[in-house]
């Protein structure tokens, strides 16, 4: 067995664990938003932030990371358990790295963050699993609480205009992130 894990927000530009291979790539049926609160990372638990999960959609770009032998997948998997300890749901998803492929490049990839395991992690809607689940919001209401919070991990925004960047370095135009992106850039030039 290989294990495989597909990150779809920071885990795109920061691993934080070793691996054998990297691959672009997406899984079907979801999409990402920033509809979870950060309170560990990103925020705190007076003042949350906003991170990415999953929602049941067309289909979300990401990575997936190979992870190879029994040592570096207990670390891996001891990692992210820390990690998205705020995530509530695992799921096992197929990954491609072309739209057109009828076979995927993986399958049963952990997915991180969401209900994913593609390798796993995700933040389902219910509150009563997710306490930090946000939900829905206008773009203005994120782009507002993500100017605002901060956590042990850096400004909310960094997060988001290091998703911003990682998407756009392999070709992603993921619509939600830039729309956001932007309503931050614009309040935060109001601002000055």
């Amino acid at each position: 067995m290989v294990l495989w894990v597909f990150g779809y927000g920071s885990l795109i530009w920061k691993a934080g664990f070793r691996y054998d291979e990297r691959l672009v790539g997406f899984i079907k049926g979801y999409r990402r938003v920033f509809y979870q609160g950060s309170t560990d990372h990103r925020g705190t638990p007076e003042y949350p932030g906003r991170t990415v999960t999953l929602e049941p959609m067309d289909g979300e770009w990401g990575v997936a990371y190979k992870v190879s032998g029994k040592e570096d997948e207990e670390v891996a998997l001891s990692y992210l358990e820390v990690r998205e300890k705020q995530y509530d749901v695992k799921a096992y998803l197929d990954f491609f790295t072309d739209p057109t492929d009828t076979s995927p490049a993986a399958s049963n990839v952990m997915v991180n963050g969401l209900t994913l395991l593609v390798n796993r992690y995700i933040a389902s809607p219910d509150k009563k699993l997710n306490n930090n689940y946000l939900g829905p919001a206008s773009i203005e209401e994120i782009a507002d609480q993500i100017i605002h919070a901060k956590g042990p991990s850096g400004p909310n925004r960094d997060y988001l205009f290091q998703l911003e960047k990682a998407l756009h370095q392999f070709g992603c135009e993921d619509k939600h992130v830039i729309e956001l992106a932007n309503a931050v850039r614009q309040i935060l030039s109001s601002d000055s």
